[in-house]
């Protein structure tokens, strides 16, 4: 067992690390009613600059994915010296050639679906409009806010006291490290893409190997309260809000305990992202000192050497660029061509179809009807209750509601997110990780239906 480095520190460090992290915590954590809705302080900022900005975001975002697409092509083609030497602008503008392309079709697409120009396929109000209007005013919001205060999480210490505090019940029973609850909590009271947001940065900065950022970032960055109760309220089931929740509680906590466990997420490397400083995550606890202890030493370490005001600021708006010209545009431009796919195409129907003797087997009423909504959440969230919210029985809305919100991976948010973000999964992994994730939870969510109705 390795021994304690003695920290000193005043009690200036102390406040230091207690503060913001206070702050952050307020501003991430803690839910709060508001205007009849139970969020968290973070989501009511965005919601309002979402609001005051309504109607310019448009047009807003539009410039600002151009504008990436544009840097990209220049940063490419002449590869200028300044751009070169930043770490952080050659990161943003040096992308490889498969994120390039999706930047300039992020682009085209973008600007069709605010001019309404080309094929109406690609603009609709359930496709690139939807995109456009819904969920990238939204993300803009989201970043602008989550992106900024970020910092109050991640550089005066709360990180270092929850690894220390969490990692024994973390890493036996979902193999990862303490840390990372901070993560699933910003996500479950925030939104998915705080999660992913704070998980990419984490791993960037040499806390998470590849194996632990992917399993956070498909496991973990769970769908908020706030939308769960928007899906609820949209099928028509807000009487059994209790029993709904409890049962998405439960199903994503078994696909957790599994999920790391198998391909293709148990196959990635134990290994640091090769850019990282030093890979920081030693989780050992020293002798002399309990999980508490250790955590708050290093935690006011951390805020002790935490470089100011200036570099808080700094790496706030690193991190909402990074969000707004590394994410957006690939969320546009994946997040179109799936949506189209499943407006336009009966590819999600056929898909659909070896779950209809599952569901049959299962003994779920409407089996064919809700067949489809199993595998076209991998567009949208959205979508399986749109297509499901005509179905008659109770007991059928209730799975697809519950089945819905438990998949997790959804290219128009967090499954582009994640492909525009460093954490290391690719497009085939997102796809066998959503069907596993559907098998995992559909018969929990089906035996407690069976319960229920």
């Amino acid at each position: 067992m390795k021994q304690a480095k003695e920290q000193s520190y005043s009690k200036s460090h102390v406040l230091t690390f207690m503060i913001p992290s206070v702050i952050g915590i307020l501003l991430f954590m803690i839910p709060i009613s508001y205007k009849g809705e139970v969020t968290i302080p973070v989501a009511i900022l965005a919601k309002g600059v979402q609001n005051v900005l309504a109607d310019q975001l448009p047009m807003i975002m539009t410039i600002i994915v151009a504008l990436t697409a544009l840097l990209t092509i220049l940063a490419s083609a002449i590869k200028p010296a300044f751009i070169k030497n930043s770490s952080f602008l050659s990161s943003l503008l040096l992308v490889s050639p498969v994120w390039v392309i999706a930047r300039i079709l992020g682009t085209i697409f973008i600007i069709m679906a605010l001019l309404k120009v080309g094929p109406e396929a690609i603009w609709s109000e359930n496709t690139g409009g939807l995109l456009l209007y819904d969920l990238i005013p939204v993300l803009f919001s989201v970043f602008l806010f989550a992106g900024l205060l970020l910092p109050l999480l991640l550089n005066f210490g709360l990180l270092e006291l929850c690894g220390s505090l969490f990692t024994k019940f973390m890493r036996p029973i979902f193999t990862l490290p303490g840390r990372s609850s901070i993560d699933c909590l910003a996500s479950w009271l925030g939104d998915g893409t705080i999660g992913v947001l704070l998980t990419s940065k984490q791993y960037e900065d040499g806390y998470y190997t590849k194996r632990e950022a992917a399993v956070i970032g498909t496991t973990f960055s769970v769908v908020s309260i706030t939308f769960s109760i928007v899906i609820l309220s949209y099928m028509k089931l807000e009487a059994y809000i209790l029993p709904y929740y409890l049962t998405i509680l439960l199903a994503g906590f078994v696909a957790a305990i599994i999920m790391p466990r198998i391909p293709p997420l148990s196959r990635k490397a134990d290994t640091y992202f090769e850019q990282a400083a030093t890979n920081v995550a030693d989780e050992t606890i020293p002798q002399g000192h309990s999980a508490f202890s250790w955590g708050f030493n290093q935690a006011v370490y951390r805020a002790k050497n935490n470089t100011g005001v200036k570099a808080f600021f700094q790496d706030g708006v690193k991190n909402i660029l990074d969000m707004w010209m590394g994410v957006v545009p690939i969320v546009m431009a994946i997040g179109t061509i799936a949506l189209v796919i499943a407006e336009y195409t009966p590819f999600f129907s056929w898909l659909g179809t070896p779950f209809v003797p599952i569901l049959s087997l299962l003994q779920v009423p409407e089996a064919a009807d809700a067949a489809q909504t199993m595998v076209v959440g991998f567009a949208d969230m959205f979508l399986p209750a749109v297509i499901g919210s005509g179905i008659e029985s109770e007991l059928t809305r209730f799975v697809i509601a519950c089945v819905s919100v438990t998949q997790l991976i959804y290219m128009s948010e967090v499954g582009g997110l994640l492909l525009g973000s460093k954490i290391p999964v690719k497009f085939t992994d997102l796809v066998i990780i959503f069907i596993e994730r559907t098998l995992i939870t559909l018969p929990i969510v089906v035996i407690v239906a069976h319960f229920l109705f």
